[in-house]
């Protein structure tokens, strides 16, 4: 078969994808999700189950989309079309690439908002808003803010304006330029989070709890959050990663950039666990604080630190590019699409992807006010959520579009697409190739639907 050429450019080097992709899957997951989740399951058990479900669930999905992404070399719907006929399958499948591309969109609109409080908070605690605060007063200060919508309004409007920009220079001028930056300032800060970590006095406390495995700690519950963060973290069923895999180079090893994605994937989580434990422990506040982690708790340990009001600042514009670089592949499948079936220029597409996301992000902006009708109460799984159209769309996504994407395209690529044009894009040998295929047919698929029933509460465990 002629090789494809995407219409939309190449990245200009292998290190250029890596750099990309790795900015897609590190985001707000990786310093906000992850240390607290590991901090709710017990610590050094929970990395060291954690890290089993990346090598097992999110490495083999992770080949599967690049490699769909390569071989097709279109929007994930017009690749998930092109890949379903060649295999002499129906064109239906391209609907798996819509339901990627929608939940990206849907993710990005609400996730822009949460960036928003990110960069909203850089500016704040560069102000000395949280010094010296007590718990009851930085708590009060997040209230406030959560139900100030105009507030909230401006800072997603920013957010996604910077977005846009980006998108809309293209893949090498535009993506490839911004994560080029951005990535190596993200490690930088992290590593100078660290640094100041290490003089706070509990940095071995710190590493003691996130690396001294107690298996005693370990749940049924445990392994599924391990399991389905695995699977979350790496950016996979979305679009994201099979659009940017459209751009990769033809004999560019698709096993091993893999692999480098997730190392530094997962690298990110543990860097950011590593800095935020031990500021946690030298103020005496406990490491299971929930989602209120990062926007509550650190905030009020950085305003009684020594130095906290230039590290609580890097803090929040390292989770800031974090956010951006995923946010900035949330979009990408969109324009794509925009482009290759509607003609448009790629500016245009990227304005009309960035308004239309801007507006379903004014939804989630009116569910934290406490006065609107958008910000209603409903149980989920047993649990009562209180901030309406946020919460459905989060649980939309995240517990229903990703898993279902994620468990078809490990289905479409070791069941339906031949098993030459998966060796030919892989390009691996024996045994390696087979043990792909045996984890990407049987084990990864099996673990991605455990996970998806336990969910939705119809196995229980």
């Amino acid at each position: 078969m002629a090789a494809r050429k995407s219409i939309h450019g190449e990245w200009s080097s292998r290190w250029a994808f890596v750099l990309a992709a790795t900015g897609s899957a590190v985001g707000l997951g990786n310093i906000w999700k992850f240390p607290y989740i590991t901090g709710e399951n017990g610590g050094g058990a929970f990395v060291l189950v954690y890290l089993a479900c990346v090598a097992v669930i999110g490495v083999p999905i992770m080949m599967s989309e690049i490699m769909l992404g390569r071989r097709g070399r279109q929007s994930p719907m017009n690749t998930m079309r092109v890949l379903a006929v060649e295999s002499g399958h129906s064109p239906a499948w391209q609907y798996l690439g819509w339901m990627g591309v929608l939940a990206g969109f849907l993710i990005l609109s609400y996730y822009s908002v949460i960036a928003g409080w990110a960069l909203a908070y850089v500016f704040r605690t560069g102000l000395g808003w949280f010094q010296g605060q007590t718990a009851d007063g930085v708590g009060h200060i997040f209230t406030e803010f959560i139900n100030d919508s105009e507030s909230l309004l401006f800072w997603h409007t920013v957010f996604m304006v910077m977005t846009v920009v980006v998108v809309m220079r293209g893949v090498r001028s535009g993506l490839e330029r911004a994560v080029k930056f951005l990535m190596p300032a993200l490690f930088v800060l992290l590593l100078m989070l660290v640094g100041y970590a290490m003089n706070t006095g509990a940095f071995t406390a710190g590493l003691d709890f996130l690396f001294s495995p107690d298996f005693s700690r370990i749940t049924p519950a445990s392994v599924l959050t391990a399991m389905g963060h695995a699977f979350f973290t790496l950016s996979l069923g979305m679009g994201a990663i099979m659009v940017y895999g459209s751009y990769l180079p033809r004999h560019t090893s698709i096993a091993r950039t893999t692999f480098m994605i997730a190392g530094a994937d997962t690298l990110v989580a543990l860097l950011a666990s590593m800095a935020i434990f031990p500021i946690l422990f030298a103020n005496g506040l406990e490491p299971d604080e929930g989602p209120g982690l990062i926007f509550i708790t650190l905030p009020l340990a950085f305003g009684h630190m020594p130095g906290g009001l230039l590290f609580g600042t890097l803090f929040f514009i390292l989770l800031t590019f974090a956010a951006w670089t995923s946010a900035i592949s949330l979009i990408e499948p969109a324009v794509t699409w925009l482009v290759e079936n509607r003609g448009m220029r790629r500016m245009g597409a990227s304005l009309a992807a960035g308004t239309v996301t801007w507006l379903l992000g004014v939804a989630t902006v009116f569910s934290f006010n406490e006065d609107s009708v958008l910000a209603f109460d409903f149980t989920f799984a047993g649990e009562t959520k209180t901030n309406g159209v946020f919460d459905i769309l989060d649980i939309l996504t995240a517990n229903f579009m990703l898993p279902l994407g994620g468990f078809f395209i490990a289905v479409f690529a070791a069941w339906f697409m031949n098993r030459e044009a998966s060796r030919d894009e892989l390009e691996l040998r024996e045994p390696a190739y087979d043990i792909w295929r045996f984890l990407v047919r049987y084990v990864t698929p099996t673990a991605v639907a455990i996970v998806f029933l336990n969910v939705i509460g119809v196995v229980q465990f």
